[in-house]
């Protein structure tokens, strides 16, 4: 197939892309590039620098177009709500608009779990309200509805991760099971915000498999939680601990954020996962051991991103 991912540089995208290309499919990445690129070339895959705002780029015979581009997490939207809006929402829209006025057949859209917001039922499935907190929770929850109304012109699927974990050649340290882990390994310290809030997790290999699942199963359409392990934070910090010879340090937080997703719609297609935190945690650690990552500010997204919003 000929695929178009946007955002295919980013944390997720640079361990989609290349199964995609092992998948034998035919990949377009558009990425601004913030991050950088860490892609390695290949004769199936045109990697294209560019900002999804400057809807000129060419859809062309574009088959599937997995939409992974956004501002992303909390920290980071807030810096520049407007920005968030434009490439969250705004630019969103205008991509799903132009795919179905130009024939794309399958439309896979990376929303949030987060959009749930706070919720203290038990878990959260795809029919729960939602109660979007921040500016970047808010802008996937409007644009989930947006790419939502041109299911009647072509495949739509809405995915709604977890917060996910595990390596990535494009790392990223602020995400909380990697964050955790790093600070273990690199302080023998790990301190969080709170502790008693639920975080929903699902690691990087299963993320990137909901998206291969998906891609080949146009006809499951419709909105689907990606997030196996609901967990609260100092449960996490405990797992890490089990791993690598560190304290934990509760922080005091207004940080209301506690939710626990339910993933049996998406277990129901017959999808299964195939790793869980503890195996993100050791692969971190691996890494690390090997000299292979380090606790570099290019791995965490709010320094960067004050570069760009200046």
């Amino acid at each position: 197939m000929r695929i178009l991912c946007t955002g295919g540089c980013g944390f997720v995208g640079s361990v989609l892309v290349p199964k995609l290309l092992a998948a034998g499919h035919h990949i377009r990445v558009l990425d601004v590039q913030w991050f950088g690129n860490y892609l390695e070339k290949h004769p199936h895959l045109k990697v294209t620098q560019g900002d999804i705002r400057d809807q000129k780029f060419p859809l062309g015979a574009t088959d599937v177009i997995i939409h992974l581009a956004a501002v992303a997490n909390d920290p980071t939207g807030e810096l520049d709500p407007q920005l968030t809006w434009e490439i969250n929402a705004l630019a969103t829209s205008q991509l799903a608009a132009r795919a179905a006025a130009e024939g794309v057949k399958h439309f896979i859209y990376a929303s949030s779990g987060s959009v749930y917001g706070v919720s203290e039922a038990l878990d959260v499935a795809e029919d729960a309200p939602l109660v979007p907190l921040s500016e970047y929770n808010k802008s996937k929850a409007v644009a989930e509805r947006v790419v939502l109304s041109y299911a009647d012109k072509m495949a739509v699927q809405i995915l709604r991760p977890a917060t996910v974990c595990g390596v990535s050649s494009r790392m990223r340290l602020d995400v909380m099971v990697n964050s955790l882990t790093m600070q273990a390994l690199t302080n023998g310290l790990m301190k969080f915000n709170g502790g008693n809030q639920y975080r929903p997790n699902v690691h990087i290999d299963d993320m990137v498999g909901a998206y291969l699942w998906f891609l080949d199963r146009p006809l499951f359409t419709g909105i689907y939680n990606v997030g196996f392990e609901n967990l609260q934070i100092k449960k996490i910090a405990y797992l890490v601990g089990q791993k690598v010879n560190a304290r934990s340090q509760a922080m005091p937080t207004n940080d209301k954020r506690s939710y626990r997703i339910n993933s049996s719609k998406l277990l129901a297609t017959g999808f299964r996962p195939k790793k869980t935190i503890v195996d993100a945690i050791s692969e971190i650690v691996e890494k690390f051991n090997a000299g292979q990552l380090k606790d570099e500010k290019q791995w965490y997204n709010l320094p960067t991103m004050r570069l760009q919003v200046a």
